[in-house]
């Protein structure tokens, strides 16, 4: 039997390269992994996937011409390389926009440090979470539309530019006073930044992502196409139906009560929070 296995690594194994692993290899693959990793979740979540499977069926396309020798396809295709790429980067540039800003988010620093959640690392007070829910509710009781964004770490100033300036505190009734129908400064989004409220009456851009309900209208399309550009909380209060709904991450939850919407202005509260990611509640009743 010995002899067998000897005779077999002599056979095959002779001459085979073995690589010395040291810990810096394995801190090398890990790294790249968790790079890969990211790069595929970031792809999967945004209109970078359509392009993925385009370029895997021009990559089959054109290993079919090499098989086949088709020279002038082969031809075209080495020219257009260069062409296409750069194309790519003009047309998903807000998704790469989008890529390095969640990665400049990551704050690991903050993350491992004991006692890094203090009053300094706190986003806004229990007291604004509170006239933001109290605020939401009341509106909807009484079927007043609304549409409120909870600014994170990337600051929204280029939206706050299309609307009101306005810095005021935070609260319930200042909140119900700006959507209150037929008055100056209901339409359009608030934009709230700590415990203040920085602007009203702002635009915010629409989701074109095809496979949200059709029954939602323009204020849902602009809760999720903000959060589908930024990391902001966007609260939309249905003028039809009064229901509440949460956009964060690209993703909406319709349907949420105060309750809730307190647990995710609380996942939001403090900078190095991870808030979960949800998704959309399909066959849920018209909004």
């Amino acid at each position: 039997m010995a002899d067998w296995i000897s005779s077999f690594f002599n056979r095959y194994a002779n001459g085979m390269y073995f690589p010395e692993i040291q810990i810096k290899d394995i801190a090398e693959i890990l790294i790249i992994t968790v790079i890969v990793y990211e790069i595929m979740l970031w792809i999967k979540n945004t209109k970078a996937w359509m392009l993925l499977r385009g370029i895997i069926v021009l990559a089959v396309f054109i290993f079919l011409a090499w098989i086949f020798q088709m020279h002038t396809i082969l031809f075209l295709a080495a020219q257009s390389i260069s062409v296409l790429a750069t194309a790519a980067i003009v047309v998903f540039q807000p998704e790469l926009r989008r890529a390095l800003e969640k990665l400049g988010e990551k704050n690991i620093l903050s993350s491992i440090n004991p006692f890094d959640r203090n009053k300094e690392n706190q986003r806004f007070s229990d007291e604004t979470a509170d006239g933001i829910v109290k605020a939401c509710f009341e509106m909807g009781n009484v079927c007043t539309g609304a549409l409120i964004v909870v600014e994170q770490a990337i600051q929204l100033s280029e939206y706050e530019m299309t609307g009101i300036e306005l810095d005021c505190k935070v609260s319930s009734q200042v909140l119900i006073n700006i959507f209150e129908h037929n008055t100056p400064l209901h339409d359009g989004a608030v934009i709230i930044r700590g415990d203040r409220i920085t602007s009203a009456t702002c635009y915010l851009p629409l989701s074109d992502n095809m496979s949200i309900s059709k029954d939602l209208g323009t204020r849902h399309r602009a809760a999720l196409g903000m959060s589908e550009v930024c990391d902001a909380l966007v609260i939309a209060v249905s003028e039809e139906t009064g229901m509440v709904s949460v956009a964060m991450g690209g993703s909406l939850t319709r349907g949420v009560n105060a309750e809730e919407l307190r647990k995710w202005l609380g996942r939001i509260q403090y900078r190095n929070s991870e808030p979960k990611k949800f998704t959309i509640r399909k066959g849920w009743r018209r909004t």
